[in-house]
């Protein structure tokens, strides 16, 4: 049984109620409010006491649902979801926001910015931020509009668009000397620069050797990290051989920074792909402009 619209509790004891179902945390609630963590109990609180009911139980530094608090926050919080959408939506036709796009580190400084002047001079009124991050984060809490993930092909989460697959090569700098690596001997005398930050074959060097039929041949020595952008800028830097990912290091291969390098043997396949997430269904005029233009700069990088 539904009641009078005079007997909803406030909007404020809701909303207090709502931050802190979604964190689960009080003191996170808050920040998201831009209260204090008193002020955000006295809304718990007012509620409970409105609706004659115990919504959360407090246990050992925690919180935790009652089965009333639980049934409440499904339905509070898609109501209080809904009202921020439209909210946003309203303030969206009063103002241009910028476009805020998340990517990993990589794929922003290898392959977005060396493009994004291209964006710019077409649509000079569109302003971009971009979060240059290796974190999946939630696209809606954050208030990002757009994510570029990267992950299987035969994983691509519901509604993203297809960019680009990756192909994995040798290469080195010029000044190495370097157009193949077609003997152990070759990899006795180099330095390797590998990546760690992705434990799939394509990306260990070993695997690689392996497939030459070089297994137990040892390289003068290893260089690792953990980010893909500095295995690039150690390459680039004449440090040694690194793999490289084809569609992001296009442009330094064209005008000659690296050297792709072949090999007796193909490596490891990878089978993961880019992608690109939208976090509404309705995108502003402005995040539409951005995802085209990405998506087609993708389709140049796809066929090439």
């Amino acid at each position: 049984m539904s009641v009078s619209l005079s007997k909803i509790p406030s909007i404020d004891l809701l909303r207090g109620f709502v931050a802190v179902g979604r964190r689960m945390s009080i003191t996170q609630a808050a920040t998201d409010l831009f209260l204090t963590q008193s002020a955000v109990s006295r809304q718990v609180h007012g509620l409970e006491t409105a609706l004659g009911v115990k919504l959360f139980d407090r246990v050992h530094r925690a919180i935790r649902f009652t089965p009333e608090g639980e049934r409440l926050f499904l339905v509070a919080d898609s109501v209080m979801q809904q009202l921020q959408d439209a909210i946003g939506a309203l303030e969206d036709r009063q103002r241009q926001r910028p476009v805020t796009l998340t990517a990993s580190v990589g794929f922003v400084g290898l392959w977005l910015l060396p493009r994004l002047g291209r964006f710019q001079q077409l649509h000079p009124e569109v302003e971009v931020r971009l979060s240059a991050s290796n974190q999946i984060i939630d696209l809606r809490k954050e208030g990002l509009d757009i994510a570029i993930r990267y992950c299987p092909q035969a994983s691509l989460p519901a509604g993203a668009i297809r960019l680009f697959g990756e192909t994995i090569f040798p290469v080195a700098h010029p000044s190495l000397g370097l157009s193949a690596l077609d003997t152990p001997a070759l990899i006795a005398e180099s330095t390797l620069l590998e990546f760690e930050g992705d434990p799939s074959p394509c990306w260990q060097w070993f695997c690689w050797l392996e497939a030459q039929g070089w297994a137990g041949v040892r390289p003068k020595s290893i260089v690792r990290f953990n980010l893909y952008d500095q295995v690039i800028h150690a390459a680039v830097a004449g440090q040694g051989i690194a793999l490289g990912r084809g569609q992001l290091i296009q442009p330094m291969l064209d005008d000659g920074r690296l050297v792709a390098l072949s090999t007796p043997q193909p490596g490891p396949a990878s089978s993961k792909v880019y992608c690109l997430i939208e976090r509404d269904d309705a995108p502003t005029r402005q995040a539409q402009a951005l995802r085209d233009w990405i998506c087609a700069e993708a389709r140049v990088t796809d066929a090439l």
